[in-house]
């Protein structure tokens, strides 16, 4: 960043400073100083970007990291598209040579990249001690034992977020409304003795973006995504399809906060009136049960 920029915001270089990005990703950087940096923009290469889940020209937000502490070990792994015909010791060759005496800052999830002779690897830092991040120095030890990552697993479809969901605009602003700010500012609604709502009902047809909106809430919110689906949950059995709702109401309870998404509902609840036998009215009482025993912290 600009020198100007950094006497700002009390930084000085090689400081460890934590960038905040989208979908509540983070990662920790070294500040340097850099003169043809425009203020107050910051300068970050195209893995950090990654990792931030952001491009060129978003906004991010830059924190001072005072409490950054030497790693006694980190567990390191490579990507399996970058070492094909990679041949000998890939900590000899890339990773001691990228860490020895640089005091690097990581954290646990991050991507980094590596560039060796003529070719580069891609690394992911699997475990980090302490903490979520730390700094390698010299008396950090590196493991890097493990079957590499596969990309795949890296690039997953689930890994939606607000821009990607278009023409929704005014409903996206309502459902953040409803969603997003009761998991992010639970002490708002508490201040004010407002009850945050527990339910929102989605509906439209086919492919117009309701499971992919849900998807997109929760992992700009971080929560814990559990996604049901109606015919799936039903069973012949006596009892098993509300003994179905129940355990994903469990699950989602263990991992709060969760958002709790039921896809087709209408097949497993449809109006009261309209049940036509008692394995239905069942299943809508026990969803109705669970549903008011939600607690406003949790979901």
């Amino acid at each position: 960043m600009h020198p100007a920029t950094m006497e700002m915001l009390q930084f000085f270089r090689g400081d460890t400073v934590l960038i905040k990005g989208k979908k509540r990703r983070d990662t920790v950087c070294v500040v340097l100083a850099d003169e043809q940096c425009e203020e107050p923009k910051i300068r970050v290469n195209k893995v950090v970007r990654a990792n931030l889940r952001v491009r060129l020209g978003d906004v991010v937000s830059v924190h001072q990291c005072p409490d950054v502490k030497y790693g006694k070990r980190v567990h390191i792994l490579p990507i399996d598209d970058t070492i094909e015909g990679v041949t000998g010791n890939l900590f000899d060759a890339y990773l001691k040579p990228y860490f020895l005496e640089s005091y690097r800052p990581v954290r646990k999830g991050d991507l980094f990249l590596v560039r060796g002779g003529m070719r580069s690897v891609e690394f992911k830092v699997i475990e980090t001690d302490p903490g979520e991040y730390c700094v390698v120095a010299p008396d950090t030890e590196i493991f890097c034992e493990g079957e590499p990552i596969k990309r795949e697993d890296e690039e997953r479809l689930n890994e939606v977020g607000y821009d990607d969901v278009g023409g929704v605009r005014k409903q996206m602003a309502q459902i953040r409304e409803l969603v997003e700010l009761p998991l992010r500012h639970p002490q708002l609604f508490k201040s004010i003795g407002v009850k945050p709502p527990k339910g929102i009902l989605l509906y439209g047809p086919p492919g117009s973006g309701k499971t992919l909106i849900a998807r997109a809430v929760a992992n700009e919110t971080g929560a814990f995504f559990f996604l049901i689906n109606g015919p799936e949950i039903m069973s012949k059995l006596a009892g098993e399809s509300e003994s179905n709702l129940r355990k994903a109401f469990e699950e989602a309870e263990k991992n709060a906060p969760s958002i709790i998404f039921i896809d087709e509902i209408d097949s497993i609840a449809p109006k009261r009136e309209k049940t036509q036998g008692e394995v239905e009215r069942r299943i809508v009482s026990q969803l109705l049960t669970l549903m008011d025993g939600l607690k406003s912290r949790h979901m």
